[in-house]
């Protein structure tokens, strides 16, 4: 008997103004302008990002039971090119929700990612043939394909909210999560805390670089 999986209504996707000057920021940038919260602990890049690259894209979420990936099948079959698959799979490691397969046709949709909260699998495959995927693990004890799921809804990934739409910034540290309505907001901050960073390695190099602060916030005994 088919289960039921629901699907909610699409957002309207970013500009690709806001996409491409977010590749040029970091995870560290965003999560400091942005109360230190936005990222998801836990989830790690797990395969197809080479060194130096940031994986930005809006979510297209999905909210699946532990170990099994039916709707995120479903999903593929639903995503526009550029999105970023967000799965929340329960955080469980026991099972992995896709592997070298689903990463192929993933790339082949034009996907700009997958983010799992749970377990993948094939990681030479994915190098290969996958856009960036970001996980908890890696686990070869396949899925099963009962659903039920939701497609579009809000999820919550290593006990973090993302709605479908919001922006997802992924690099070598991880992930981070802007809210669609604050993108522009987000991310001109994110700008000026890469120029004010620009200008301390500026001032290490020429060994300027004030550190009077760092008495000015102490209380310091000394120890006989």
């Amino acid at each position: 008997m088919p289960t039921e999986c629901r699907i909610h209504p699409k957002t309207e996707l970013p500009s690709t103004d806001q996409i491409e000057r977010l590749r040029k920021l970091a995870t560290s940038l965003v999560s400091d302008v942005f109360g230190r919260w936005a990222g998801a602990p836990g989830l790690i890049p797990i395969a197809g990002l080479p060194k130096g690259t940031v994986m930005v894209g809006p979510a297209m979420t999905v909210r699946t039971r532990e170990g099994d990936n039916l709707v995120v099948h479903k999903a593929l079959e639903l995503v526009r090119a550029g999105e970023i698959l967000v799965v929340d799979a329960g955080g469980s490691t026991d099972r992995a929700i896709l592997g070298g397969l689903i990463g192929q046709y993933a790339s082949s949709r034009g996907v700009a990612g997958i983010v799992v909260d749970g377990a993948v699998r094939d990681k030479s495959e994915l190098d290969e043939d996958a856009p960036p995927v970001f996980a908890r693990g890696l686990t070869h004890r396949g899925p099963y394909k009962d659903g039920p799921g939701d497609i579009r809804c809000d999820v919550a990934i290593a006990g973090l909210t993302v709605r479908d739409g919001d922006l997802i910034i992924g690099d070598e540290d991880g992930i981070a999560v802007i809210p669609r309505e604050r993108a522009e907001e987000i991310i001109a901050l994110a700008e000026d805390k890469r120029s004010s960073e620009a200008a301390e390695r500026a001032a290490i190099a020429s060994g300027a670089w004030d550190r009077e602060w760092i008495d000015r916030s102490l209380t310091v005994v000394e120890i006989p």
